[in-house]
């Protein structure tokens, strides 16, 4: 009996030998393809492998690691610091009146480092406007607003102390308003005259590049009224 199992163990390793090399491919016994090509669609830059006999270790490329590795999500940068490693932000304060400006400007250059602020100033011109007024009651107003749709003139609300008023152009001379108010004149307008709008004024921007949260408040303490309705914000 164990001749025959030895004899038989023997045929049916053989047997399966021939079956998996293919050799009974005749007799229409092959064993299933195992292939799975949408592998080969999935791999990254399979031309940058590189074979090492074993027990070689060596650090991969850039490139390689670039290829295999997923890109990772950069950290956001941290807020600025500085040597004393308080948080600092650049922060602007604009539209300070110049009564006020130059009080500002005493406090901080003797209290602050001339590095750590940056006073600067703008000139906004004067405006002048052709100017109907001001009229006696709303409806004096509204009478003279017909009459000026009649004759096809351009108006506009005067605006502030001027009111009740009308404006009929704002100009940044004095020269071009009154070349305006003549050229109303030749279209019958009698009663406007030119008036001066806005004065010319110069407004000062404060910038603090680095500041902190104590500067901050040191600075707008110092300023005061120079502050009013006109707050910090990021640079």
């Amino acid at each position: 009996m164990l001749r025959i199992a030895f004899l038989l163990l023997v045929l049916a390793n053989a047997g399966y030998y021939l079956w998996s090399h293919g050799q009974l491919a005749a007799l229409g016994l092959t064993p299933t393809a195992q292939a799975e090509p949408e592998r080969l669609q999935q791999q990254l830059r399979p031309e940058a492998l590189n074979l090492l006999p074993a027990g070689t270790a060596t650090p991969a490329t850039p490139a390689a690691q670039l290829a295999v590795t997923p890109a990772l999500s950069q950290p956001a940068p941290a807020p600025a610091t500085p040597a004393g490693g308080k948080p600092t932000s650049c922060l602007v304060a604009a539209g300070i009146e110049e009564r006020y400006a130059d009080a500002l400007r005493r406090g901080l250059t003797a209290q602050v480092d001339s590095d750590q602020w940056e006073l600067t100033s703008t000139n906004q011109p004067g405006r002048w406007m052709v100017y109907m007024g001001k009229f006696p009651d709303a409806d004096f107003l509204e009478r003279k607003r017909v009459e000026l749709r009649s004759r096809k003139i351009d108006f506009d609300r005067a605006g502030g102390a001027l009111e009740p008023g009308l404006s009929l152009g704002r100009f940044s001379t004095e020269e071009a308003a009154t070349r305006e108010l003549t050229n109303l004149a030749r279209q019958g307008v009698r009663t406007a005259r030119v008036v001066q709008e806005r004065p010319d004024i110069t407004l000062y921007t404060l910038r603090l590049p680095q500041a902190t949260a104590a500067l901050r408040s040191q600075v707008e303490a110092m300023g005061g009224k120079a502050f009013d309705g006109k707050p910090f914000r990021p640079c």
